[in-house]
C-alpha cells in the first residue's frame, strides 16, 4: 500500500482540531462512528497478520464496544498492577468521562492528531496500541480530573505510576487542551502550573519547568499549535504565543511571540511568520476518513 499524504505543519498553520470535535453538528458523532470503524477493521487485519498476538486484538479492541470503552481499557491494562487492578482504574476512567465529556473529546483529538502528524504512524491501532506518548496523555487526563475532585493520593499514585510506564513525570495539576502529540514521550516534564494549548507537538526530553523563584505561577504557558523540539527546556511563568515554534536543544527563559521560530541557549527569535498559512481542515481529515471507510466496505 503506497504511504499516504501527509500535510506538514508550520509555525503559522493551526490544526483546528475544536472545529470539527467542539463546533461542527454532529461532528462528535459522525467522527466517531468513522474512527470506531476504522480501528476495528485495522484490528481484525492485525490479527490476520500476527495471530500470536490475538489476546492483545481482542481485549483491547475487538470485543470492547466503543472506542472510549477501547482507549480506557488499553490505559488501564498499561498502568495497573497488584496495587491498581484493571477493573479499579477503568472504573475511574468511566466517572471521569461520565463527569467530563471534554475528556472524551480530547481522547479523539489526541489520536487524530497523532495519526496527522506524526510520519512513522500509518495506522489509528498504532498509537491506540503501541505509543506511549498517545497513553501517557490519556493517564493524564485521567489524573488531572481526579485531582481536580479530590481523590489526592489515588491521582498521585496513579501519575506515579504512569511516570514510571509511560517515562514522563507530568503533574496532575498542568492542564492540557485538545490534539496533544507528544512525540516519542520519553523524559518529557510539566510542571503544575504549567498550560499547554490545543494542538500542541512536544518531541521528548522537554522540559516546561521553573526557574526556583517561589510563585503561584511558576511554570509556562503554551499557546495553541505550537511545537517544541526535542530535549528543548521552556522555564518560568512565560508565554510561548500560538503556533509559534521551539527549535531543538534551546532553553527559552523569555517570552515567545506568536508564529515566531526561537533557538539557542538562551533561546532568541530567528524567524516571524506571516498568518497566511493553513493546514488541511480536521472536517477535510474527517471526509477523507468517511470515504476510506466506505470503500473498506465495498
Amino acid at each position: 500500500m503506497a504511504a499516504r499524504a501527509r500535510p506538514r505543519r508550520t509555525a503559522s498553520q493551526p490544526l483546528g482540531h475544536q472545529t470539527l470535535v467542539a463546533r461542527c453538528p454532529g461532528a462528535v458523532q459522525a467522527f466517531t462512528e468513522v474512527l470506531w470503524a476504522r480501528l476495528r477493521r485495522e484490528a481484525e487485519d492485525a490479527l490476520e497478520r500476527a495471530p500470536i498476538l490475538a489476546p492483545l486484538f481482542l481485549d483491547s479492541v475487538l470485543n470492547q464496544h466503543s472506542f472510549e470503552a477501547a482507549a480506557i481499557h488499553r490505559v488501564a491494562a498499561r498502568l495497573r498492577n497488584d496495587v491498581v487492578t484493571l477493573p479499579l482504574i477503568v472504573q475511574a476512567f468511566n466517572r471521569a468521562l461520565e463527569a467530563d465529556p471534554e475528556i472524551a473529546a480530547a481522547l479523539r483529538t489526541d489520536i487524530i492528531a497523532v495519526y496527522e502528524f506524526d510520519p512513522a504512524c500509518e495506522r489509528f491501532i498504532e498509537p491506540f496500541l503501541y505509543f506511549k506518548g498517545f497513553h501517557a496523555i490519556q493517564a493524564h487526563r485521567l489524573t488531572h480530573w481526579l485531582w481536580l475532585n479530590g481523590e489526592r493520593d489515588f491521582c498521585e499514585y496513579l501519575q506515579s505510576r504512569a511516570s514510571e510506564i509511560f517515562q514522563t513525570d507530568i503533574h496532575p495539576a498542568a492542564r492540557f487542551g485538545r490534539g496533544i502529540f507528544l512525540d516519542h514521550a520519553t523524559g518529557l516534564v510539566v510542571g503544575e502550573t504549567a498550560v499547554v494549548g490545543d494542538d500542541v507537538t512536544i518531541q521528548q526530553d522537554v522540559t516546561l519547568g521553573g526557574t526556583g523563584i517561589q510563585a503561584a505561577e511558576r511554570h509556562p504557558k503554551i499557546g495553541s499549535g505550537v511545537i517544541v523540539g526535542a530535549g528543548a527546556k521552556i522555564l518560568g511563568n512565560i508565554a510561548v504565543g500560538d503556533n509559534a515554534r521551539v527549535a531543538a536543544g534551546s532553553v527559552v527563559l523569555r517570552p515567545v511571540p506568536a508564529r515566531a521560530t526561537v533557538a539557542g541557549v538562551p533561546a532568541r527569535v530567528v524567524r516571524i511568520d506571516a498568518a497566511d498559512g493553513m493546514a488541511r481542515p480536521m472536517d477535510q481529515i474527517l471526509l477523507d476518513l468517511a470515504r476510506e471507510a466506505f470503500v473498506g466496505t465495498i
